[in-house]
């Protein structure tokens, strides 16, 4: 065996192994796409959340090496062109912590921002920053560095300015309130599977709906929850009739009763009962190769934010429009 780790037939089979993946990137990045999508530059390679702030016709973009950038949208923009990221906000003090989930809280004009060490565990905050001057609103912490590990992940706001932040590693939600002051703690059994393994990567992707209540997504239970603000934070298994939603990430409302859960397939899912039970009705794979990890509505379509850039030096980002089939 030691012989053959060391031959010449070894190292072809690896050659001939590693050729498989790239010439697979390689065809997915040269192939017309069948969908619209947006390319911009960047220097960063991890891009982890992206919101549409229609207003100022741009794209919010989380950084995983800790920040935020915009990228303008030209009412003209010409046809192929490609679209450039400006940063705007740094993690000053924030060391190497990443930004996650990213939010637009119109009414108050502020982006609200997940901050997570994702490697360690060990620091989970949320922040909110003014949409004209990105000067910090407030800058919360929600668990570490002496207290118990947290990964911030993902992040909601309701129409009083209150986030709802999802712990991936916890499994439970931090309610803070307009003004950053952690509220409350949302905890229940069912957030957490009996499977350990099921533990691992937890709640993920939140939304707020407009009917008054939360719904959340469990990455590797595949389970959707609902939970009712307004009693007392009631929450119940969403009847995923025929399917589960395993793996989904970032989510996004298309409508009140059709909901995107970004992830690798992204599925579109559709409620006629306020979610009491749900059906998935269309799956789009996208650049699968970049990694799906969230969603956003732009004019009514869905544009799917995917992980990782290539090229060098400017790395290339892709947002692409999702057609559920």
């Amino acid at each position: 065996m030691a012989s053959f780790l060391c031959s010449p037939k070894f190292f072809l089979l690896l050659i001939l192994l590693s050729a498989v993946p790239i010439a697979y990137i390689i065809h997915s990045e040269t192939s017309e796409r069948a969908t619209h999508v947006y390319e911009y530059h960047s220097n960063g390679w991890l891009r982890e959340s992206t919101k549409w702030d229609d207003l100022n016709r741009r794209f919010l973009i989380s950084f995983f090496d800790g920040g935020l950038g915009v990228i303008p949208v030209p009412e003209d923009q010409a046809a192929g062109a490609i679209l450039e990221e400006i940063a705007v906000v740094k993690n000053v003090n924030l060391g190497r912590n990443s930004s996650l989930g990213v939010v637009v809280d119109r009414p108050r004009n502020r982006a609200v921002v997940v901050i997570a060490d994702v490697l360690g565990n060990k620091y989970s905050a949320v922040a909110a920053y003014d949409l004209t001057t990105w000067e910090q609103i407030f800058l919360t912490q929600l668990s570490g560095p002496e207290g118990e590990k947290g990964f911030a992940d993902d992040v909601a706001v309701d129409p009083e300015g209150n986030a709802y932040i999802t712990d991936t590693k916890g499994n439970k939600i931090w309610k803070v309130g307009v003004n950053g002051e952690l509220l409350t703690t949302i905890r229940s059994p069912l957030f957490a599977p009996k499977e350990w393994y099921l533990k691992l990567v937890g709640l993920n992707g939140i939304v707020y709906h407009p009917n008054g209540y939360l719904l959340v997504v469990h990455s590797l239970s595949g389970n959707l929850f609902k939970i009712d603000i307004g009693k007392g934070y009631e929450v119940k298994i969403v009847n995923i009739i025929g399917s589960s939603l395993r793996f989904g990430d970032g989510m996004e409302l298309l409508s009140p009763t059709k909901l995107v859960v970004a992830g690798n397939p992204s599925r579109l899912v559709e409620s006629l009962d306020e979610w009491e039970s749900a059906r998935v009705t269309g799956k789009f794979t996208g650049a699968a190769h970049r990694l799906v990890t969230g969603a956003t509505v732009k004019d009514g379509k869905v544009y799917l934010n995917h992980l990782f850039g290539l090229g060098y030096p400017k790395r290339k980002h892709v947002l692409v429009e999702a057609v559920f089939a």
